[in-house]
């Protein structure tokens, strides 16, 4: 079962919604308990990784296990540059909803193979970002991301990042594309220190959309992880 986030895929793109961490989390909670799910096996994947283990902090009796691609669920003032433009005013606005920008650049650098990226893949991509109001979840989730904590969702951030200690005796594997500008292996580093008995799959030849530059690697190591229960 796979989530589109409000504003994000084929899901409604409100213009006024608030777009923070805050609300991602109590959608996705409500998502969950609305349908009664359990034992839950999360997979997150950049903001996946914040807004995820914000719902499973939430219900945590829920979730079992954990599939963290290339994400957070911590705070870090690391942001690249070609990210940090984006939050500029009226630049950024016009850049990523005027032009699209955002989501085209990422369609090379996201990947560490461009052949990957074929006619339908790339379709799969921008398809749900055709105009200015498609556009609208794309800067706010980069306007979102907490650096100080005078932003509004730093302390939505700070909490998940003081839950999941809570999950530490929980199965985890750790999926991560090396060659990750933006989610580096400082990341990574990261979530190893917090979960000291994660698996980790690391994959040299990968970016950021690590699951089309490996899923040959990614797909029989995550059955593996599932079937050991």
């Amino acid at each position: 079962m796979v989530v589109d986030h409000i504003g994000c895929g084929f899901s409604d793109k409100p213009q006024d919604y608030p777009y923070r961490l805050a609300q991602h989390v109590a959608n996705l909670e409500r998502f969950v308990t609305g349908l009664d799910l359990r034992d839950i096996t999360l997979f997150g994947h950049d903001w996946g990784g914040a807004i995820g283990m914000g719902a499973a902090a939430a219900t945590p009796e829920r979730f079992s296990r954990f599939v963290l691609f290339n994400t957070a669920a911590f705070r870090s003032k690391r942001i690249p540059l070609r990210i940090a433009v984006c939050r500029i005013p009226v630049l950024g606005p016009l850049a990523v909803r005027g032009l699209n920008l955002f989501s085209l650049a990422a369609l090379r650098m996201a990947v560490a193979k461009p052949e990957r990226i074929t006619p339908a893949v790339r379709a799969g991509y921008l398809g749900p970002y055709r105009s200015w109001n498609d556009r609208v979840a794309v800067l706010r989730f980069i306007q979102d991301i907490p650096l100080s904590e005078s932003h509004p969702s730093y302390q939505t951030l700070t909490g998940i990042e003081e839950s999941l200690a809570q999950f530490r005796d929980r199965p985890l594997l750790l999926v991560w594309g090396e060659r990750d500008w933006c989610f580096t292996t400082d990341f990574l580093r990261e979530f190893q220190q917090r979960f000291p008995q994660a698996e980790t799959l690391r994959l040299p030849d990968a970016g950021h959309y690590v699951f089309e530059d490996a899923h040959e690697q990614i797909v029989p190591r995550v059955e593996q992880f599932l079937k050991r229960g």
